[in-house]
């Protein structure tokens, strides 16, 4: 359970480890790695009076290369962003 509770259509993200990439034998640093865009679904918001919650808590889900607000809290780093920023949720 999350000690961070998102308000309205907002949803909390822990973004998935950046895949580590080799060219030739030769591995690329994290500061050159691509940002992750996807991540898992913490917490949810629940919806405003327009729009339904659509999210849920574990739903693994895509989103836009600078999507969202970084935060870090208890050491983890994490993005806040509306539901909206999402692009899709990927299924098993």
């Amino acid at each position: 359970m999350s000690k961070i509770q998102p308000l309205a259509d907002r949803v909390l993200v822990k973004p998935m480890a950046a895949e580590e990439k080799t060219i030739g034998g030769i591995i690329i640093p994290d500061s050159a790695k691509e940002k992750p865009l996807r991540g898992e679904v913490i917490a949810v918001g629940e919806g405003t009076k327009d729009e339904k919650m659509l999210l849920s808590e574990g739903d693994t889900v895509l989103y836009g290369k600078y999507a969202g607000t970084e935060l870090e809290f208890d050491g983890e780093k994490y993005l806040i962003m509306r539901q909206s920023d999402v692009l899709a949720i990927l299924k098993d």
